[in-house]
C-alpha cells in the first residue's frame, strides 16, 4: 500500500496518478481534496503538522499493511532572514520537518509489526547550495538528512528503508510560485538549461522500494546543478 502526502497537487499528484494508473493501492493525503472527483474515495484530508490529524488517518489502515510511504506535502516562504516573520518561519519547520516525523512517526509501528517499510522524503538541492531568502525551507530540508540516519539504524532490522530525494528544480510544484525572470535564471545554472521532468522522480522512487540495501542516505536528483 502506497501512501502519499501532499497528493492533491504539484509532485504529489503526479506521483499518486502514476501509481494509481499502474494498479496499485495507493491513497493520498492532504489539506484540500483533489481536483478529480476520480480520486475522491482514496483521499483523506490531513495536516500533517498536527499528529492527532496524521494519527487518524494512518489508524483506519488495515494492520497487515505493507506500507510504502512518499512524504510530499511542503510549504514554502521566501524572506531575507532578518526580515522574517517568526510564526511564518516556524511554520515551514512544523510543516515540512515536523510534518514529516509526524507521518513517519505514526507509520512505523505498523511497518515494525508487519516487517517491512519504505520511507521516502522529498528533500531539496537549496538545502545544499545556499539560496538568498530560503533560510526557512533550506532548514527544513536539511533536518531531513540527519533524520534519515539516525531512523533508518533503528529500524533496519525490520525491513524498514528510509530516504530522501534531493531534489533540484522541477517543472512542476512549487517552482511555478517563482518569477518568469528568476526561473530562467535558475535554468542557466543547470548544467543541461532546463528544468526535470517528474518522471525522474518517480522512477527514482521505484529503485527506492526494489532496493533494500539503499537506506539512510539522500540521493541527488538535480540534474548535475550543484
Amino acid at each position: 500500500m502506497i501512501l502519499i502526502t501532499g497528493a492533491s497537487s504539484g509532485i504529489g499528484e503526479f506521483l499518486f496518478e502514476k501509481f494509481y494508473n499502474s494498479g496499485e493501492k495507493v491513497l493520498g493525503a492532504d489539506l484540500n481534496m483533489p481536483s478529480s472527483k476520480k480520486y475522491k474515495d482514496q483521499f483523506t484530508l490531513v495536516d500533517v503538522s498536527n499528529y492527532e490529524s496524521v494519527v487518524n488517518w494512518v489508524s483506519a489502515l488495515p494492520k497487515d499493511s505493507e506500507i510504502i510511504l512518499i512524504n510530499c506535502a511542503g510549504i514554502n516562504y521566501n524572506t531575507f532572514a532578518h526580515k522574517a516573520e517568526i510564526d511564518r518561519w516556524k511554520k515551514i519547520i512544523d510543516v515540512n520537518l515536523t510534518g514529516t516525523f509526524n507521518v513517519i512517526r505514526a507509520t512505523l509501528p505498523l511497518m515494525r509489526d508487519n516487517n517491512y517499510g519504505r520511507i521516502i522524503n522529498l528533500s531539496s538541492v537549496v538545502s545544499q547550495t545556499g539560496v538568498v531568502g530560503t533560510s526557512a525551507y533550506a532548514a527544513s530540508k536539511a533536518g531531513l538528512s540527519g533524520l534519515v540516519k539516525a531512523i533508518s539504524k533503528e529500524n533496519a532490522s525490520k525491513g524498514i528503508t528510509i530516504n530522501n530525494l534531493n531534489l533540484g528544480y522541477f517543472d512542476l510544484g512549487i517552482i511555478r510560485e517563482v518569477s518568469t525572470e528568476m526561473r530562467d535564471k535558475l535554468k542557466e545554472k543547470i548544467p543541461n538549461k532546463e528544468f526535470g521532468h517528474p518522471i525522474n522522480i518517480y522512477n527514482s522512487i521505484l529503485t527506492l522500494i526494489d532496493s533494500p540495501y539503499i537506506n539512510g542516505t539522500s540521493i541527488d536528483i538535480n540534474g548535475g546543478l550543484y
